[in-house]
């Protein structure tokens, strides 16, 4: 009998002294909430949260051609980016799909820093290492077992990690990062996010992360500061409209059907799949996703059918993620249907457990911290 076993990150012990509970998660045993999931999503809102994302995968790409190899695997155009600045991408198929979306950190004019899903890892991790076979210059490293990763998100995360650091957290602008210390251990500290609010990711060697993830919640403990689990951190990204690897886009999706356009460059160059993108852009895609929120009563989830009417026999489309919003306090989702049904405020039907329920397709992110919630 074959078996895999879970990993744990360095965090594992703490999330268990938390009340931690733990579950299965890309390959490593996770804490999915520690006391409701409500609970820390609503601190992450209002206050800040503190996230183990230690099991993200971490692949290093080096040498005199770099970049050129970054350019070829990612949709994204990377040649005019600053060292010390991060880019969203994908990491794309022939066929114009997703391998894994990431971000992308220039490091050196040499040096670029890959920041992967975790169940992905090893997969992107070979694939990358396929594509740079008989490439002069370029040099793939993963490096996921020297990189823990906290990530602190919240209108307060500045206020709390600022005195942990000598760095000025304030410089570090949205889509940036920076080598610092964090608590006297050296880290590379970001400011990205998957949540949809202000925050920071400190990348520490595995040694550190306890000592620095005790701090944190020690400085932020009087500001209602909490650690916040895996169900939290969905419900928070579906919120802000985040694709999720694996529910909102796949091997079988491409970013023009994902509403990702903003990720393709096809003016940059030739890259891995951009025939299919650039007949996609020209011609129109057959699908996209939207945003819905629920007229009747109940959640869909991933992989309910959608309908285009009440009495339709047949699926026009599928949800892909979909959860009680806690800051809208209603159901939401996303799903794919029809380029030609995908306007908002178009009403959707949705199979949920063999009850045909009404919902509403409404333009995405359902949530913004600049606009807070929509009316």
């Amino acid at each position: 009998m074959n078996e895999t076993r879970l990993k744990r990150t360095p965090l594992f012990d703490e999330h268990v002294a938390a009340g931690g509970k733990i579950v299965p998660f890309g390959g490593f045993e996770m804490p999915v909430q520690y006391t409701s999931i409500i609970e820390e999503h609503t601190a992450v809102r209002t206050r800040a949260g503190l996230f183990d994302v230690s099991h993200m995968g971490e692949i290093l790409i080096r040498g005199p051609r770099a970049l050129d190899f970054v350019q070829k695997i990612s949709c994204n155009d990377h040649a005019k980016m600053a060292v010390g600045r991060a880019q969203y991408t994908g990491l794309m198929y022939p066929e114009g799909t997703f391998v894994d979306d990431m971000l992308v950190h220039k490091m050196a004019d040499d040096e670029y820093f890959l920041v992967v899903n975790a169940a992905n890892t090893d997969k992107d991790f070979a694939y990358i290492q396929d594509v740079a076979q008989g490439e002069d210059g370029v040099e793939v490293v993963n490096q996921s077992a020297d990189y823990a990763q906290l990530a602190l998100q919240g209108p307060l995360a500045l206020e709390v990690l600022q005195p942990l650091t000598q760095t000025d957290l304030d410089a570090i602008r949205y889509y940036r990062f920076t080598w610092g210390e964090v608590r006297g251990h050296r880290a590379i500290i970001a400011r990205t996010g998957y949540t949809g609010e202000d925050g920071f990711e400190v990348y520490v060697a595995p040694g550190h992360a306890v000592a620095i993830w005790r701090a944190i919640l020690s400085e932020g403990g009087s500001k209602g500061v909490v650690p916040v689990g895996l169900g939290a951190r969905d419900t928070l990204r579906l919120e802000a409209g985040m694709c999720l690897y694996g529910n909102d886009i796949d091997r079988t999706t491409t970013p023009l059907e994902a509403g990702l356009a903003w990720i393709v460059k096809l003016d940059k160059g030739d890259f891995i799949g951009r025939d299919v993108l650039e007949r996609q852009a020209q011609e129109g895609v057959q699908r996209k996703l939207v945003g819905f929120e629920m007229i009747d009563r109940g959640i869909a989830r991933h992989g309910f059918p959608v309908m285009l009417k009440p009495d339709d026999e047949e699926a026009a489309g599928v949800v892909t993620s979909g959860t009680h919003s806690p800051t809208l306090r209603k159901p939401i989702g996303m799903a794919y249907v029809p380029s030609g049904a995908a306007e908002p405020g178009r009403e959707i039907w949705i199979s949920i457990r063999g009850q045909v329920r009404k919902a509403l397709i409404v333009p995405l992110p359902f949530y913004s911290r600049k606009r807070k919630t929509k009316a």
